[in-house]
């Protein structure tokens, strides 16, 4: 079987690594790729984007199975492209692909669907949004409506800071059209998690718990980013909690699905705040999660293809899923500057020393080829990832194999999983 999976990311790195595992699969291409994707896969010079120039690869190519890994040719409509065509694809309709393209949207759903979130208000006008937080007070949350890279929520923990923020994204256009309306946000305090399931519309399979760490710097300071790091499984979500989600967002979420004639096919990855106890949704994204997959997919046991080919038929009963008893880490390494404005073409020395490393991975996030060499090209660079008989073990592995990694620059996060293992203790 051959395989195209899009995108550029670690995600898409870490997808294309566990295909490869199964002995089904023949041969994986990926769009438009990046330089550790290269070493395993053929790396194909179109963008994620472009959904007719990938629809006449896969055609004249005879791939059997498309896996899509960002969120922007999803919410663009690729899977309905693909589909007319009749070609098999892992993903989400556009009209699925509606929870994580529209934060008002999936606000909206989770009210009409009695799905435990936090009370808000949306805004097109930024003079109404700021008379509400003058109201509400602070700390309070703006979120950014359409896609923003995953920086488009902003934590406000003054009402002057509220404000700024509304008027960098409404005025100044700081995220362009997916900023023409905001959500403003009760600020919920607790404990999040990640909590990423499978289905084919049908069938819903939990995948293995995780958690991760948005902000940039120790202590959970500094700005929000893509993801920092990420650990699997996640202590914080017991089985009484995964039950709890399961009844009371996981159920509704499917139901209101059907309601709304969502035939939805793939990941849906629920961002959960656990408070007192109680889980409440702070976002839907409708693909893994990134560095969640990371650790997920280094702990699952099962024939990955196998998994997202039965999602994309319609078949998601006829298959098992196993997870290793191990834990697993990821630390991502960023580019200094990140999330701001960060420098690119640094050359990355190391990475040669983990070929053969059985207890850690280096997923290549943001990387290019530069007259033969590797060189960084993202703002998150790296994501290594690792695994131990616990999650301390698993920190531990990943660290150690940090030291052997040198680009001019480089920033990680030194504690990635401490609370996690604080909770183990």
């Amino acid at each position: 079987m051959k395989v195209l999976v899009i995108g550029s990311g670690g995600r898409e790195h870490a997808l294309v690594w566990k295909l490869l595992q199964s002995p089904r699969v023949e041969k994986v291409f990926c769009a438009p790729g990046n330089a550790g994707i290269s070493e395993i896969a053929e790396c194909i010079n179109i963008k994620a984007d472009d959904a007719d120039a990938l629809l006449n690869f896969v055609k004249y190519n005879w791939i059997d199975l498309t896996v899509v890994g960002p969120e922007v040719p999803l919410t663009a409509g690729i899977v309905d492209a693909f589909v007319r065509e009749e070609r098999r694809i892992f993903g989400p309709d556009k009209s699925g692909a509606r929870l994580e393209g529209s934060k008002i949207f999936a606000k909206d759903f989770m009210r009409k669907n009695g799905i435990p979130t936090a009370e808000y208000r949306s805004f097109t006008s930024c003079r109404q949004a700021e008379e509400y937080v003058r109201l509400k007070g602070a700390p309070i949350v703006i979120k950014a409506d359409g896609l923003a890279a995953g920086k488009g929520v902003i934590v406000a923990e003054t009402v002057e800071e509220a404000i700024d923020a509304l008027k960098m994204i409404m005025k100044d256009n700081a995220f362009g059209d997916a900023g023409k309306k905001v959500i403003v946000e009760q600020c919920l305090v607790g404990e999040e998690a990640s909590f990423m399931i499978l289905t084919d519309g049908k069938t819903v399979v939990p995948l293995a718990t995780s958690q991760d760490h948005k902000r940039i710097f120790d202590g959970d300071k500094g700005p929000n980013t893509g993801g920092m790091g990420a650990y699997s499984p996640a202590p914080l979500v017991t089985k009484t909690l995964e039950k709890d989600i399961m009844r009371h967002i996981v159920g509704p979420l499917m139901k209101g699905l059907k309601r709304e004639r969502i035939n939805y096919r793939g990941v849906i990855y629920v961002g959960v705040m656990v408070c007192q106890g109680k889980p409440f949704v702070l976002e839907f994204n409708v693909r893994f999660g990134d560095p969640e997959a990371q650790p997920i997919l280094a702990r699952l046991d099962s024939d990955f293809f196998e998994l997202l080919k039965a999602t994309a038929e319609g078949r998601l009963k006829d298959v098992t899923v196993t997870w290793k008893d191990e834990a697993s880490v990821c630390v991502v390494i960023s580019s200094k500057g990140y999330p701001g404005e960060y420098s690119k073409g640094e050359k990355i020395t190391g990475l040669d020393s983990f070929k053969n490393d059985k207890n850690a991975v280096v997923f290549h996030a943001g990387t290019s080829m530069k007259h033969g060499e590797i060189v960084t090209s993202g703002g998150r660079v790296l994501g290594v990832t690792a695994l131990g008989q616990d999650i301390k073990t698993a920190k531990d592995n990943a660290y150690k194999a940090i030291e052997k990694i040198h680009f001019n620059g480089m920033h990680y996060r030194k504690d990635i999983a401490d609370r996690a293992i604080k909770k183990q203790q």
